[in-house]
């Protein structure tokens, strides 16, 4: 079991309507009254935590002079979860389920890889696949940016990232990967069929070997003078082209 410190008002409120279970416990601002706080406080109580009672310096301290906002917790953290496990979710995807995973290649920015985790919640993506090298997994600060995603969407880590996606080929998933330098754009794919969308680190963008293993490649155009969009905001951009279109099928 892994404990780490979320501090803030919105990470302890999504920590609380997520994982409740697992806090452990937590510390309050002993000069600070606000009703946000007061309510943190009071769904703590109700489930049996009490908060101790702290001067600020006790919690700058425990939340690493980051902005606290009165309150830290501390939470048992999310875990990655295995290529055996992923082999089982992709084998036991229903019929009326069309295979959406995303995949990031070597990414290590925990505020976009917080980010990327937010947006596959809310396209309905059915699992992030990381690599277990070179990339960050769940830490505080990526649990703290994806506001309980990192709860809701399982995150696969994987040793070799080509052979993993050589099987899900296998398995019948189209693989496409994002990249600025192709000129067929994200509006020209099909994003209807089961797939593994695939990002690359950022600034590097996809390795030689994982873009070998891709399907197709596509660009999101851009019309300004800036080269390339947030890693995150891009996967916004490809995951909610497929929703779009897979909308589009069922109506």
């Amino acid at each position: 079991m892994k404990l780490s410190k979320l501090f803030g008002l919105h990470s302890v409120q999504a920590a609380l309507d997520y994982s409740p279970k697992k806090i452990h416990q937590a510390w309050v601002d002993s000069g600070r009254q606000d009703k946000r706080l007061g309510q943190a406080v009071e769904d703590l109580l109700a489930l049996g935590i009490v908060p101790e009672k702290v001067d600020r310096k006790r919690l700058d301290r425990l939340a690493d002079n980051n902005n606290h906002q009165g309150i830290v917790i501390e939470v048992e953290m999310p875990g990655e979860l295995s290529e055996s496990d992923l082999k089982t979710a992709v084998e036991n995807l229903s019929e009326t389920q069309t295979a959406l995973f995303l995949v990031l290649d070597n990414v290590q920015d925990p505020h976009n890889f917080g980010a990327c985790l937010r947006t596959a919640d809310a396209t309905g993506v059915q699992g992030v696949i990381i690599t277990k090298d070179n990339a960050t997994g769940i830490t505080p600060t990526v649990c703290k940016v994806a506001s309980g995603a990192a709860e809701t969407v399982p995150v696969y880590q994987v040793t070799n990232l080509a052979r993993t996606l050589r099987w899900l080929k296998g398995e019948g998933l189209w693989i496409m990967g994002a990249a600025g330098e192709t000129a067929q754009t994200v509006y020209t794919a099909d994003f209807t069929v089961p797939m593994a969308l695939v990002v690359g680190a950022e600034g590097k963008g996809l390795r030689r070997l994982t873009k070998e293993q891709c399907d197709v490649l596509v660009s999101v155009p851009m019309l300004g003078q800036v080269e390339s969009l947030n890693l995150s905001v891009a996967t916004g951009v490809l995951l909610y082209e497929a929703v779009r279109q897979r909308s589009l099928t069922v109506n």
